[in-house]
């Protein structure tokens, strides 16, 4: 049997480094890892920040709440909350805030999570097993259009409607499904081409996983949160894993790089930028070559610009 991969953080050290900005060494004040994961992150920020600095981490899955403990260090506290909770934080209050958007290599490879068709187990794919909704609850009853409906957006899937109908006629024949393997088995009937050394279910089950877990939704409360927590030259820094969450972060870091002109006020003072775009950071070959899990990731830098008074 397989032994589960260890978590390896991706863009470790470029992420740390963009967050931290110009900080200078032992950097005070409070900051922010949006998304503790297993803990890479907020373990290497930790080295980095001063006695005077504080670190605040979120995460809604136990498993990283249960990680998060081991961290004694006095300077550091954990939320079991999802990111999108930022704005309980005070207006201005942070120095920097990372967002890995990525799901933990145990994450994926529990097959009691339920988040990969590689391995047999319970449909469950939710971050946060403690609260909500399965994917198996909601193919119970969701009805063909509403299935294809997020295969197709979250998933990009261009088969969506045949997979959708097939989930639905395995449902009214042999009743719900409950097992990763039965999902992955239907998909895999009903995708007729797929890209070279991509399983059938791949999109499917990213669209599930994110559709369960309302993760795009989270991210734009997120980044919107962020925005009001940090304070200016307060850096933001999000790690991305496919194109849907890119294009938000993307977006919403074009859409406060620039000054805003109210149009039924023509000669009124334009709203100033708020934030100010850095960089767009890929893993290394290196990096890719001992992780490919990295292979898509991409991270945004953004600077809090100041605010006027």
């Amino acid at each position: 049997m397989n032994q589960p991969l260890q978590h390896i953080t991706v863009l470790l050290d470029e992420a740390v480094d963009a967050l931290l900005g110009a900080a200078g060494p032992s950097p005070a004040g409070q900051w922010v890892d949006a998304t503790f994961g297993r803990g890479g992150h907020s373990r290497k920020i930790l080295q980095r920040l001063g006695p005077d600095g504080r670190l605040v981490a979120f995460d809604k899955d136990p498993e990283a709440i249960a990680e998060a403990a081991r961290i004694t260090d006095p300077r550091f506290s954990i939320r079991h909350e999802g990111f999108r909770h930022l704005d309980e934080l005070p207006a201005g209050s942070c120095a920097g805030v990372l967002m890995d958007l990525g799901v933990s290599s145990p994450q994926i490879d529990s097959p009691e999570r339920g988040f990969s068709f590689r391995f047999d187990g319970p449909l469950d794919m939710r971050m946060d097993t403690t609260r909500g909704q399965s994917v198996a609850d909601w193919l119970a009853d969701a009805e063909v259009h509403q299935i294809a409906e997020v295969i197709r957006d979250y998933g990009e899937e261009r088969f969506a409607g045949p997979i959708a109908k097939a989930i639905v006629a395995r449902r009214t024949e042999k009743g719900p499904l409950t097992t990763t393997a039965e999902l992955a088995s239907i998909v895999a009937g009903a995708v007729r081409t797929r890209e070279a050394g991509q399983n059938p279910a791949t999109r499917t089950f990213q669209a599930f996983r994110i559709f369960i877990n309302a993760e795009l939704e989270e991210l734009q409360q997120a980044l919107a949160a962020a925005l009001k927590v940090l304070q200016p030259g307060g850096r933001l820094a999000v790690i991305s894993f496919h194109s849907l969450e890119d294009r938000i972060v993307k977006q919403f870091i074009a859409q406060h790089s620039k000054e805003v002109y109210d149009r039924r006020a023509p000669f009124a003072a334009p709203q100033p930028m708020r934030l100010k775009a850095l960089e767009r950071i890929k893993p290394s070959a290196q990096e890719i070559e001992g992780n490919p899990r990295s292979r898509s990731a991409v991270m945004r830098v953004a600077e809090r610009t100041e605010v006027p008074a």
